[in-house]
């Protein structure tokens, strides 16, 4: 059983309160540090390859079973904060986090590693969605879209961070001190997190079965739509930053380590500045929400084969714009968030987020996973012409999720052709 909040609280009407922004600005320190955490091996592949002894595959594998737990999680978080709230959830995710750190700073072999990323997937599952169910259940309906995209170009930063200080500490310090630091750091906002998010008591609760709350949700033909796009708009970017952009730039590439981070840089930049645009679009056409996710994952797909169709190295200038393309599947994803909270009612707001919030990662999994498998099978190992055949697995999924996109946009129309 779980409890759902019968209605959303006043402030979704009414204009923004300091405490509120306050709760928020919080929230959002605690995903820069989850995203921190979750791309921390993002610089640090190649790194961990050595320290662990392990192939393409098995590296690849620490990032799949972090995304994998993430993605399982999703629908059990969302019940959890329709339960217990966001300060609760968003709490217990940084402690999970911290102590996942810890393991991965001591960790002997590759088995602990695995262990610790595990438990590191199962920590930030509960960080971005109790940010959004603070977004969704106190801001305004109109502020609420542009709120989502800056809060995820806000966690953007992270992966700076965790691109360009963490790997210059393990550098410094070695890997045991800057793991065991990032791991104090995030232990310190999760008091943080404790000390100031409050979250409005509900003025009449629901008793409703899991079951069936998560079968309501999934019913709905926007919950589906919304499903397909964070589906289609995510694996890209998402297996460029975690695992396998720093390694197809430097080994794939012949880049250097400043170079290849002065490009994360600009992925990081970018999506700072295409995040309020693609917020405010979809804020303010709605009904073009689909045209816009589809032409953003166009834009990677066509990048992308742009730079697999040299046969060595491509330009640094095509590097550039594929870096600020895959910007764009940060926004793009976020915009399955708006159409989930415009097609169901508060009190499944967080178990319908949890379910869509699943789908990106889940494409995710699949192609770190391929990805990896694809250059362990290939005798030229982190070569150009090994990456090329390995990138080419995006390829599908793109063509599946544009596919699944338009079938469930078609659906939204004829069920609800004014918010379609």
């Amino acid at each position: 059983m779980t409890d759902v909040v019968a209605q959303a609280p006043a402030a979704r009407d009414g204009g923004l309160r300091i405490g509120v922004l306050v709760v928020w600005g919080v929230g959002v320190l605690a995903y820069i540090v989850s995203i921190v955490n979750r791309t921390s091996l993002a610089a640090l592949g190649l790194e961990a390859a050595d320290r662990f002894a392990i192939t393409a595959a098995t590296l690849s594998l620490l990032a799949v079973v972090q995304l994998g737990i993430y993605g399982a999680l999703q629908l059990p978080v969302g019940l959890l904060l329709d339960r217990f709230g966001a300060r609760v959830v968003l709490t217990v995710g940084m402690v999970v986090m911290a102590g996942a750190q810890v393991l991965l700073a001591v960790a002997p072999d590759v088995g602990v590693a695995i262990a610790a990323r595990l438990l590191m997937g199962a920590g930030e599952a509960a960080i971005f969605p109790g940010l959004l169910r603070v977004i969704g259940m106190r801001f305004p309906r109109g502020l609420a879209p542009t709120a989502v995209q800056v809060t995820g170009l806000m966690g953007q930063f992270g992966q700076i961070i965790s691109v360009v200080p963490l790997a210059a500490l393990v550098g410094l310090t070695g890997w045991t001190s800057a793991f065991l630091s990032l791991a104090g750091v995030t232990g310190v906002v999760g008091v943080l997190v404790v000390v100031v998010v409050r979250e409005s008591r509900p003025a009449a609760v629901v008793r409703t079965p899991v079951l069936r709350s998560v079968g309501t949700a999934w019913r709905s033909p926007g919950t589906r739509l919304a499903f397909w796009v964070h589906f289609v708009t995510s694996f890209s970017g998402n297996a460029f930053a975690i695992l396998w952009g720093f390694p197809f730039l430097v080994a794939g590439q012949g880049l250097d380590a400043a170079t290849a981070g002065t490009l994360f840089s600009v992925y990081v930049v970018c999506g700072i500045v295409f995040g309020p645009i693609v917020g405010a679009l979809s804020g303010r056409f709605p009904r073009a929400r689909t045209t816009l996710v589809l032409t953003l994952v166009g834009v990677q797909a066509a990048s992308w084969a742009a730079v697999l169709a040299f046969p060595d190295r491509a330009p640094l200038p095509l590097l550039v714009a594929l870096a600020a393309a895959m910007c764009v599947g940060g926004p793009a994803s976020m915009v399955a968030f708006d159409i989930v909270r415009d097609h169901n009612p508060p009190e499944l707001l967080s178990t319908a987020t949890g379910v869509v919030n699943g789908a990106g990662f889940l494409s995710s999994i699949l192609v770190i996973l391929l990805i990896g498998a694809a250059l362990t099978v290939q005798a030229g190992g982190y070569s150009p012409a090994a990456f090329r055949l390995a990138e080419l697995v995006q390829f599908p999924f793109w063509a599946l999720g544009i596919l699944l996109v338009l079938r469930a946009h078609r659906i939204v129309r004829r069920a609800a052709p004014e918010r379609g």
